[in-house]
């Protein structure tokens, strides 16, 4: 993939942001089930996906799949649980509720890589992390006074899944997240289907639906994807960091504007507070980039 200068790549990341955050909106216009959404979306997906391995990796997909292993296994495994959790929290919450406790998932992979990879934790992350819990625990009291505590376990569940996945990633040392993103479109929708057809529920849905829920994951989910990816290659981690709340900003307002959904107190309080930790954990990222080494 040929080089590209910091501000295209910034232009990338923030274009993949701006993709990701109509999902929620997306999802809202789709009348379906959590599996039914899962499936069409999976389906959509997961070509997107094995095209752009099959360009980066010169036509050969199936050798770039073959090399993610046991990590791409389990951490297509892992996108599973974090692909359902994100659509059945967005169904069952406000969309402002579940995108602010999805985008907890870099702190948890923070805290798991300690245990898990022997991985420490930054001081400022550290801080981050205890921030973000009263931010989440604001939102998840607001979510039981509301009803509406399945979807926000179901957004920490989500979260909880892209931080194994990359865990999974990095314990593999794989340098490509795609064949793991791939296998996990095609284990959704397998198991979309499974569970469809074991409920008796199946997987037909309305024409509409169905191409709206196909378009999520072509455009929104693929597109968004690989925009990011192209972009990420031009910018540090931190301010990868910083660009990529742009979806977790917009897709508030998103469904605001459009559907005219407004936020509680609590998730407007709790969501400010984690946008803060995230914020704090990135700079202090950029402030241990700039300290040389002794």
């Amino acid at each position: 993939m040929p080089e590209i200068s910091y501000l295209r790549g910034a232009a990338f990341v923030v274009g993949g942001a701006v993709l990701w955050s109509l999902m929620g909106l997306a999802i809202r216009a789709v009348e379906a089930s959590t599996w039914q959404i899962l499936f069409w979306r999976s389906l959509g997906m997961a070509p997107v996906v094995l095209l752009f391995i099959a360009w980066r990796s010169g036509g050969h997909p199936v050798r770039q799949l073959r090399a993610a292993g046991w990590s791409g296994l389990v951490g297509g495994a892992a996108l599973v649980f974090a692909f359902a959790g994100a659509i059945y929290a967005i169904q069952s919450t406000t969309v402002a509720n579940a995108v602010f406790l999805f985008a907890a998932s870099p702190l948890i992979t923070a805290l798991l890589a300690w245990p898990v990879l022997r991985e420490p934790v930054r001081p400022g992350t550290w801080a981050a992390i205890a921030l973000a819990a009263v931010g989440i625990a604001l939102m998840v009291r607001e979510g039981l006074t509301l009803g509406a505590l399945s979807g926000n376990l179901a957004a920490l569940a989500s979260a909880a899944g892209f931080a194994i996945f990359m865990l999974a990633l990095r314990r593999g040392r794989a340098a490509d997240m795609f064949p793991a993103t791939f296998l996990g479109g095609v284990f959704a929708a397998l198991l979309a289907a499974a569970v469809l057809a074991a409920t008796g529920e199946g997987i037909a849905i309305a024409p509409r639906d169905a191409a709206l829920a196909l378009a999520m994951g072509i455009v929104l989910l693929g597109g968004g994807l690989i925009a990011f990816t192209i972009g990420s290659r031009a910018l540090p981690a931190a301010d990868l960091a910083l660009l990529s709340m742009v979806e977790v900003m917009l897709a508030p307002i998103w469904v605001w504007l459009l559907l005219d959904e407004a936020a509680g107190t609590g998730t407007l309080v709790g969501g400010a507070i984690l946008l803060a930790a995230l914020a704090l954990n990135a700079l202090s990222g950029i402030r241990n980039r700039h300290v040389t080494p002794v």
